[in-house]
């Protein structure tokens, strides 16, 4: 973790606890559905355009997803956090628009073969189409966890992002990012710290071992050498330290193997987040929560508060997890029994701070 008496930036823990305005019927957004396509036409996607009631001019927003097929809603657990946001923005005069991610509902495209640079791509694509819409002056982006990647490669290639919010949007390297959540969901799973040990120990040898061959022929042979002289070490020290006990622990190589070489987790890999945020100097509000397993918030807000942006604003939300909700456990089993779409104080401090574009 880079050292953050170094920061420009301050990182502010938020405590406001604040429930949206209700707005009257008068007031409300109208939605409709869209579509549009890419600059070479390959992908044609489906979304959802949210216009605020009663103003001739508004900023403009597009929603990026996380990791993993979303459709328009930001459906995650049963979560519908995008949908949430949408219309509260609107309901406070920003136009929002958000889709269908490739291979999912009315969009087309093979999800599985996407990297985050094609998702910058599909964000670009976005914003073109909202720069044509009656009444839009600025466009921009907010993207959560993955989505906050896309944003900020997106926000450094084009000068037609005029603010970026992330929202547990990943901002350390891939690989840092991949140990970092690793770690957490091992430390916080309710096995012995004997099992969480072995656990650290491959999945760093296997990411390691993914992250210098990724992109050449060697990387299957090398990751299969690598368990396999692991599971050789590890089977004579259980053998040795737990004699006589089963052993349940499980590294499932063939379905890491599977995603391992597809171009999405090779891209993501290799992927360093720092050249695109020093590229990025408009206004940028990056948002955590501190109950976080997927994407642990210090090294993520350190990542984006010492890029070097004078604009910057980080703040880390106390007991909300990756979905911005309250949680108990904050584990990732814990996420269909949390109520809500987006925790109240997450939206106040989205909110506040786009205050100052209206």
């Amino acid at each position: 973790m880079r050292n953050a008496g170094r920061f420009s930036a301050v990182i502010v823990i938020c405590m406001m606890v604040c429930l949206p305005r209700v707005y009257s019927q008068a007031d409300a957004p109208q939605s409709r559905n869209v579509y549009f396509s890419n600059k070479d036409k390959s992908i044609r996607f489906g979304g959802t355009l949210t216009i605020p009631a009663n103003r001739k001019s508004f900023p403009a927003v597009v929603l990026l997803s996380g990791t993993g097929k979303q459709d328009r809603d930001g459906t995650m657990a049963g979560h519908k956090m995008f949908k949430a946001l949408a219309d509260s923005l609107a309901a406070m005069g920003v136009a929002v628009l958000r889709t269908d991610d490739r291979g999912t509902g009315e969009t087309n495209g093979v999800y599985e073969t996407t990297t985050t640079k094609d998702f910058a791509d599909d964000a670009l694509a976005a914003i073109n189409y909202l720069r044509l819409q009656p009444g839009v002056t600025r466009t921009g982006l907010i993207g959560h966890s993955e989505g906050g990647a896309a944003a900020i490669i997106a926000a450094a290639a084009s000068k037609n992002v005029a603010f970026v919010i992330t929202l547990a949007g990943l901002a350390t390297s891939g690989i840092e990012a991949l140990k970092l959540q690793n770690s957490a969901i091992i430390d916080a799973a309710p096995i012995s710290a004997y099992d969480k040990n072995r656990h650290h120990t491959i999945t760093t040898l296997m990411f390691d071992t993914a992250y210098r061959y990724a992109y050449t022929p060697e990387l299957e042979p090398r990751l299969r050498a690598t368990y396999a002289a692991w599971k050789h070490a590890d089977d004579s020290a259980y053998a040795k330290d737990k004699a006589g006990e089963e052993d349940h622990m499980r590294f499932f190589l063939e379905s890491y193997i599977r995603q391992a070489t597809g171009p999405w987790y090779q891209y993501h890999l290799r992927h360093n987040p720092a050249p695109f945020l020093q590229q990025i100097k408009v206004p940028f509000l990056a948002l955590n929560g501190d109950k976080d397993i997927m994407v642990p918030y210090k090294e993520n807000l350190a990542a984006i508060a010492g890029s070097g942006n004078p604009q910057v604003t980080v703040k880390v939300l106390p007991g909300l997890n990756h979905l911005f909700l309250h949680c108990e456990s904050c584990t990732n089993e814990e996420l269909p029994r949390l109520k809500g779409d987006i925790a109240p104080e997450a939206w106040t401090a989205i909110k506040n701070w786009m205050q100052s574009f209206l």
